[in-house]
């Protein structure tokens, strides 16, 4: 098959991302969203997107370092070259469709991203009602960050067709996507994701079996973690710690600054997935407190404009 039609379910920090991405790449790309709350939640993500790939590639003109791989795989471009890919960048972010019906989203898609909530129940509760739309040739990924997808094959109604499918934040310039199928996944579909990864500017990582976090967040996950655990016990504030990680590493950004970008709201949603979190009194607990009293004030991370960090 030849995947054209793309849907994006979820229209947070990666969501919005990988819709413009892919609709920037010339697929035909609708966004679900569970309300109209939501959808509006989503608008000012797309625009802002929208508006970094566009002065990204102004910059690009005159400042070779500017460069993103997810914005060309070509490196050289003319200003005329550049000024087609703005101009593509606005054309992608109006043609994006946003709906709240699982039958408008699902009819005819070829591929379905599911990039909701890291919650288990609302996973499995999207994926009963979807399969209720969906066409047989459908391919279903899901963007989580630490579920494996073994344990929602059973509820998609198309295990052969269901894997994962991981990017990193900053897509256009961390061009990463990393593929995972699980034991009941189909070699074809597999091959089909990877190669719609590479479609969409994307650096295509294949993983061999299931394993919780994939590369990236095996690795980035527990840094994250050891950060808020000095912050929850105070150890340090959050400004000592990322100043630590930067001096000492040459990292261009500390755990904190890489929490605010990822989103507060999915980094408490992984804290709570640990028993010990009901606890207050151990470290998960005072972890989940924290990140907890910040998403209710509202500061959720950057597209917040203010979570550990102002923007």
């Amino acid at each position: 098959m030849s995947i054209k039609k793309v849907v994006v379910a979820g229209g947070g920090v990666l969501g919005s991302q990988i819709a413009l991405q892919s609709s920037y790449c010339g697929f035909d790309v609708t966004i679900w969203l569970r309300s109209e709350e939501s959808i509006e939640r989503a608008k000012p993500k797309l625009e802002r997107f929208k508006n970094i790939y566009i002065n990204t590639l102004e910059q690009m003109k005159t400042d070779a370092s500017a460069y993103c791989r997810g914005l060309s795989k070509k490196r050289d471009l003319t200003e005329n070259e550049i000024n087609d890919l703005k101009k593509n960048a606005e054309e992608a972010y109006e043609s994006l469709t946003l709906t709240t019906s699982y039958e408008e989203a699902a009819s005819d898609a070829d591929l379905i991203i599911e990039a909701i909530a890291e919650n288990p129940e609302q996973k499995i509760a999207f994926y009963q009602e979807l399969t209720k739309y969906m066409d047989k040739k459908t391919i279903l990924v899901t963007n989580s960050s630490t579920l494996l997808p073994s344990m929602f094959a059973e509820y998609t109604g198309r295990p052969e067709k269901y894997l994962s499918l991981h990017f990193a934040n900053t897509i256009w310039k961390n061009n990463t996507a990393e593929v995972m199928g699980h034991p009941g996944t189909e070699q074809e579909y597999y091959d089909e994701v990877v190669k719609f990864a590479e479609d969409i500017n994307m650096i295509p990582l294949k993983l061999k079996k299931e394993q919780p976090g994939y590369i990236l967040n095996s690795l980035l996950v527990p840094f994250l973690s050891a950060a808020e655990s000095l912050l929850a016990n105070d150890v340090a504030d959050h400004e000592t710690i990322d100043k630590t990680w930067i001096l000492a590493t040459g990292a261009p950004a500390g755990p904190f600054h890489i929490l605010d970008i990822v989103g507060l709201t999915t980094a408490y949603n992984i804290i709570i997935m640990n028993p010990e979190s009901q606890d207050p009194n151990s470290t998960p607990g005072k972890i989940a407190k924290m990140l907890k009293a910040k998403i209710d004030a509202g500061e959720t991370g950057i597209n917040a404009g203010k979570g550990f960090y102002k923007y």
